[in-house]
């Protein structure tokens, strides 16, 4: 059973900056991809940004050149670093570790506000 726990989460101003974390339990952290999803108000989850075991990433449109997803395999975490925060960035963020089929675990997620 892996366990993912984020953090970093809040109120940013438009332009401003915030950096998530997400700490996986058990092993394995650094063989698997990892992916940061968010959730507005009535929206869909959409994906943001994933890395892959090798390092490789992808962002979505929205968010490149502005977000930058890391990950540190001897601390177990992946990182997803905001910048040029916009107000529709407004959501709730969550940590993904896909491994299979039934092996797919979210964190609990954490609510960023980018708000003046």
């Amino acid at each position: 059973q892996v366990q993912l726990v984020e953090s970093g989460g809040g109120l940013a101003q438009p332009g401003g900056s915030l950096r998530l974390s997400c700490v996986a339990s058990g092993s394995g952290f650094r063989l698997y991809g990892m992916g940061w999803y968010r959730q507005a108000p009535g929206k869909q989850r959409e994906l943001v940004a994933a890395i892959t075991s090798g390092g490789s990433t992808n962002y979505a449109d929205s968010v490149k050149g502005r977000f930058t997803i890391s990950r540190d395999n001897a601390k177990n975490t992946v990182y997803l670093q905001m910048n040029s925060l916009k107000p529709e960035d407004t959501a709730v963020y969550y940590c993904n570790s896909y491994r299979g089929i039934g092996r797919d675990y979210w964190g609990q997620g954490t609510q960023v506000t980018v708000s003046s």
